[in-house]
């Protein structure tokens, strides 16, 4: 039961930092439940409430879809989403542990040192970038801060980034899913509860988040969202060496 309302909280954050910043779901929320499910099955666990609120934020936002880059980035992003979850099933969850811990150790480092602010990609390169967090989508559930240093590299305003950016969330869901159910659906019927608890806090959040989060200053938010998420990639790094030995 703790299990329950920790989750139902964490859902209810991620989902209002994914309203404003258009990610950090996966962030969030696969960290805590690999301790109960493990790595492996935690990614796939939370692509479904992921989903849920990807699709709702794009409900919201739809009209300012950059349709050209979405096409685009879009596609090489899906082709990585595949790629990433066929390799998720045939890697080991300690291999998996340690991934995730590292992708989350340096997300957060690079926002604290300012790194992610000045980090941009010119258009070819951004193709590859898509395809590369599609990849980490797939693989280990967080794809967020690759896919937005890559549209950085796009001439697009504010709402079509964000827009553009959930968009592409929902095709590398679309991709990954399908291989997430062949592989693990048994055992996440198993967990549905814990599943639809995490589902229905993200989507409140997600109608929550930016009446609860515009008031606090946007410097503020993005370093303590980046402590967090450097905690986690600690925490998740060491539960993976433990296992290891």
């Amino acid at each position: 039961m703790i299990i329950h309302w920790a989750t139902a909280g964490v859902a209810l954050a991620a989902g209002a930092t994914a309203s404003i910043a258009g990610f950090g779901i996966g962030s969030l929320l696969t960290p805590l439940l690999a301790a109960p499910l493990g790595t492996k099955l935690a990614v796939a666990a939370v692509s479904i409430p992921h989903l849920a609120g990807t699709v709702l934020r794009f409900f919201m936002l739809r009209g300012h879809v950059d349709r050209k880059v979405f096409l685009r980035f879009g596609l090489m992003s899906a082709v990585g989403g595949l790629t990433g979850a066929l390799l998720n099933w045939r890697f080991g969850a300690t291999g998996l542990t340690l991934v995730f811990g590292v992708v989350l150790c340096l997300a957060g480092l690079m926002e604290l040192s300012g790194l992610a602010r000045r980090l941009r990609f010119g258009r070819k390169t951004a193709w590859l970038a898509g395809g590369a967090s599609g990849l980490l989508g797939g693989l280990v559930g967080n794809q967020g801060g690759i896919r937005t240093a890559a549209l950085l590299g796009f001439d697009v305003s504010k709402e079509a980034f964000v827009a553009t950016s959930t968009a592409v969330g929902i095709i590398v869901d679309g991709a990954r899913m399908p291989v997430y159910l062949a592989t693990e659906g048994g055992l996440l019927l198993q967990r549905w509860t814990l599943i639809a608890t995490a589902g229905a806090g993200v989507i409140v959040g997600t109608f929550a988040g930016k009446k609860a989060l515009s008031h606090i200053p946007e410097r503020l938010f993005r370093r303590v969202v980046a402590v967090l998420v450097l905690a986690l990639g600690a925490y998740m790094l060491g539960q993976g060496l433990s296992s290891a030995r």
